[in-house]
């Protein structure tokens, strides 16, 4: 059974509901994972995706901060958090589906907010950088202990990295820049081959080609300058990797009224 699954880091769900609505009823996913809810799991707006037709929910929020969260139409056995660097940051939530639904083993889906890392990158004058390296690390050491790529999984979501020159808009002037520095991008490949993982939206667009799912707030006309990064991303393990038939960036949808900076990213599996 073919499963469209959808990633998008919101920022604030509650006040980007209509959009989120919008998203639904224009490209109608399967499943949408979302990061940087911003609401604790008892102010999320279950019941406006219970109308819309995704009655399968899983959450770990926390008050004005971070936050991810999987609705589906389709059910799933079971929903999993995991805590990286004990801070008590709500940034990963995971389901697993039955056989069959987009696979003929089960299908775990795994749903990550990794820290942005602030300005500086130099953990030792920045602690939110040294707090993104760190989870990058346990992020690493963890895929591979649990073998979490060694059936049918995906990971998905904003990994707060973009790690090949043309994932940004200029390789020369982000270098020293967080979410482009050599030090992440090398942790970056130590997650990814962890699974090993596919970096299933560059089996879709090639490596030589520009590809953004985020653009700054900062910018005054962010379509004309398109400085943009490739923060989201979706991997796939080895034995998943063959079915995904394609995916779509919804670059529109930074257009449109009070919009999330991301953009969603979609993946047609099955």
């Amino acid at each position: 059974m073919p499963l469209k699954i959808a990633t998008w880091n919101i920022n604030s769900v509650r006040l980007r509901m209509p959009l989120v609505q919008r998203f639904l009823e224009e490209h109608q996913p399967d499943v949408l994972c979302l990061q940087e809810t911003k609401c604790r799991d008892s102010e999320f707006p279950s019941g406006d995706f219970e109308r819309l037709g995704y009655p399968h929910i899983a959450i770990n929020g926390q008050k004005g901060y971070h936050g991810v969260c999987t609705v589906s139409r389709r059910p799933f056995q079971k929903a999993e958090r995991k805590e990286f660097c004990a801070k008590g940051d709500a940034r990963h939530i995971a389901v697993t589906f039955a056989p069959g639904i987009a696979s003929a083993e089960s299908l775990s889906l795994h749903n990550f907010y990794v820290p942005a890392g602030g300005d500086e990158p130099d953990p030792e004058i920045n602690e939110k950088f040294g707090h993104k390296l760190a989870f990058l690390g346990e992020m690493a050491d963890w895929m591979k202990a649990a073998r979490l790529a060694s059936g049918h999984a995906l990971v998905v979501g904003d990994l707060n990295i973009a790690p090949l020159e043309t994932d940004v808009w200029s390789h020369k002037a982000l270098l020293k820049v967080v979410s482009h520095t050599p030090i992440e991008v090398e942790l970056f490949g130590k997650v990814q081959a962890s699974g090993p993982w596919t970096d299933i939206m560059r089996r879709f667009v090639p490596a030589e080609e520009k590809l953004f799912t985020w653009w700054s707030y900062r910018s005054p006309d962010w379509a004309a300058a398109d400085k943009g990064r490739r923060l989201d991303h979706i991997w796939a393990s080895a034995k998943l990797a063959p079915g995904v038939r394609g995916i779509e960036v919804i670059k529109a949808a930074r257009g449109w009224d009070r919009p999330s900076d991301h953009v969603p990213v979609i993946a047609m599996i099955g």
